[in-house]
């Protein structure tokens, strides 16, 4: 009798483990999405503050068009493209404004400046959230039992994020 209820003890605290496995993974993949669409709305701040800066006069109509036309394109990029395209627009950005000394004052080039630090946090963010994902994901007992389910394994995003007038990525 005592040899079945160790059994069933044994077999009750490996589900339990299992189960914990199973919903840490799921809470890490949740991590991830939310790192995502938090990534994806920093991105779109951040272009949509180079084009209130393009807008507002402070550039040359050439300069303007060219960040303009480089915040459109990494809005409208697929997600293949994505990358490429957001680090485009942050090396447009480097180009365009680190030669600028009389826009110091401008409050677009604040917001655009405070949007490019929020794109560096969320990547930073991301990535560290997909790697913590893809560690856990490596173990033999979650591929051998299939612990992580259907959801597809996470993606990192690399991107140039160094902002305009840093000295190096996340600088101040």
């Amino acid at each position: 009798m005592s040899t079945v209820a160790a059994i069933l003890l044994a077999l009750v605290l490996i589900g339990f483990y299992l189960s914990w496995r199973a919903t840490r993974l799921d809470r890490l993949h949740h991590r991830v999405e939310t790192a995502r669409a938090a990534l994806d709305a920093a991105l779109l701040r951040r272009a949509a503050a180079v084009l209130d800066l393009a807008a507002s006069g402070h550039l040359p109509p050439e300069t303007s068009a060219g960040l303009a036309e480089s915040a459109n394109r990494s809005r409208r990029a697929d997600h293949d493209h994505r990358e490429l395209a957001e680090s485009a627009l942050s090396v447009v950005l480097r180009e365009t404004l680190d030669a600028r000394t009389d826009l110091t004052t401008a409050p677009e080039l604040q917001e655009v400046r405070v949007a490019a630090r929020g794109v560096h946090l969320a990547r930073v963010f991301h990535n560290d959230a997909v790697g913590d994902t893809r560690r856990a994901r490596r173990s033999r007992l979650v591929r051998l039992l299939r612990l992580a389910g259907t959801a597809a394994l996470p993606d990192f995003f690399e991107m140039d994020d160094q902002a305009p007038g840093a000295a190096g990525p996340g600088s101040r």
